[in-house]
């Protein structure tokens, strides 16, 4: 079930994506359920906007593919490497990112995010599946001069617009091996599988969840295979995962 927030005469709500027509829901699906109401429209007179915007945070996992951490020049943690993303920094599918005024060095990752159900804390990873409301696609943007110079990652990967999420949450898919693509201007930079990840999804439920209480509509970013890039003003950025959609942005000068 494909499940993505809608505006419609500047009213937004929850629907579900039926094929090329969306069904609106009764109030918040992480609240009160999927509950269908029989209204439908075209997917097209609706414009998609991003499918959650985290009541509490976004838990972000650096260094989760081996390759990239390489490319990069850095070690692969023992342990997931956790950073937080405020909700401000969330964009929709198609919305327009500025790139911040204090950066030269914006650089695109794709990665798979995980979505969570319900209020949950110290989740065994086995019981990992049972609070996972479902998964949409990320792009992590990442400041990287900033991050070199504050020696902390807050500024370089919590600014305003850097964290697209799109287009819509799967809530039935199976995350183990499923393809990552991004492209940069229609030029493919990024062609992974989260089979590489050094920490599957449900460790890093368990893990997160060890140190953070997670709450209804928290994402947790899974990392980003090799090839990540730069991105320049007028350039658009897409990324693709298997099985649930592509999220595309194009970046606005300062």
């Amino acid at each position: 079930m494909r499940i993505a927030r809608c505006v419609l005469d500047s009213e937004p709500f929850y629907a579900v994506v039926e094929g090329e027509e969306v069904v609106a829901l009764a109030g918040d699906p992480f609240f009160h359920g999927v509950q269908p109401t029989g209204t439908r429209h075209q997917l097209e007179d609706v414009r998609l906007v991003a499918p959650i915007i985290p009541r509490s945070k976004i838990v972000g996992i650096g260094r989760n593919y081996v390759e990239h951490a390489a490319e990069l020049g850095n070690e692969v943690p023992k342990h997931p490497l956790m950073f937080f993303k405020p909700n401000t920094s969330v964009v929709g599918p198609g919305e327009p990112v500025r790139l911040p005024s204090f950066s030269d060095e914006v650089s695109f990752e794709g990665e798979l995010a995980v979505v969570i159900g319900r209020i949950c804390k110290d989740v065994p990873a086995e019981s990992a599946d049972d609070v996972i409301f479902g998964y949409t696609v990320a792009n992590d943007l990442t400041a990287r001069d900033a991050q070199r110079t504050d020696g902390q990652w807050a500024r370089a990967k919590g600014w305003d617009g850097s964290c697209p999420l799109g287009p819509w949450i799967e809530t039935e898919l199976d995350p183990e091996d499923l393809a990552i693509q991004t492209e940069l201007d229609g030029e493919l930079r990024q062609d992974g599988t989260t089979k590489d990840m050094i920490h599957g999804v449900r460790t890093l439920v368990a893990q997160a969840s060890a140190a953070f209480t997670l709450l209804p509509g928290d994402v947790i970013l899974t990392g980003t295979p090799s090839g990540v890039g730069l991105v320049r003003e007028g350039q658009r950025v897409s990324v693709t995962i298997e099985g649930i959609g592509t999220l595309t942005n194009q970046f606005l000068g300062e």
